[in-house]
């Protein structure tokens, strides 16, 4: 298949399951407003981070080589939206809200390609797990399949552990350190992408 699918599905699962802006900002919505009220969002976070796999499969890679400066500007932005999202997370409460509207399907789609550890997660899969002279778009299908299925599992249990634990600390005085901790979270995990990158 020119894709080493074994190796490439245990590196998605470590990337996709550890702590980053879209797992922190999945746990806060369904801590916020419940696991079921978060799913559509959570679906776009999954069906976005294909917005980042098939540019890139199918030649953002070359235009990142010829215009860099470009892909800069367009990484200190997407700095900007994950900073601004954890604005939101130190703003929110765990009680999940029935008049408030939890995040929409469409903001989960932004995410990813907003989010510099998906690029760097596309990136690290294309060069590390494809073969060399493997066509692009066969390439492309089997990388975002395998994000799809690997998402498709991890990131809903990401949003059931928020419901779990507003369940456990709405209320309480724990509730405000909590989201603190989230916000805090996701933009220590944006500044460890950028110092690796970096």
């Amino acid at each position: 298949m020119g894709i080493e699918f074994f190796s490439f599905i245990l590196f998605a699962g470590a990337m996709v399951g550890t702590p980053g802006p879209a797992n922190m900002v999945i746990l806060a919505a369904s801590a916020g407003f419940g696991f079921w009220r978060a799913l559509p969002f959570i679906a776009g976070v999954v069906l976005g981070m294909q917005f980042v796999i098939w540019p890139m499969g199918l030649g953002l890679m070359e235009l990142y080589i010829r215009l860099p400066l470009l892909f800069e500007v367009l990484k200190w932005a997407s700095v900007g939206y994950i900073f601004w999202l954890a604005y939101k997370i130190l703003g929110a409460k765990l009680q999940p809200s029935e008049v408030a509207s939890p995040p929409s399907f469409i903001s989960g789609l932004v995410v990813h390609p907003l989010n510099p550890k998906a690029w760097a997660m596309a990136i690290a899969s294309f060069t590390n797990f494809v073969s060399p002279g493997t066509a692009p778009l066969l390439a492309t299908f089997g990388i975002g399949l395998g994000f799809m299925m690997v998402q498709s599992v991890l990131q809903p249990l990401w949003g059931y552990g928020g419901q779990m634990i507003a369940a456990r600390l709405s209320g309480r005085p724990g509730e405000k350190y909590l989201m603190w901790v989230l916000a805090g979270l996701t933009v220590a995990s944006v500044l460890f992408v950028l110092a690796k990158g970096g």
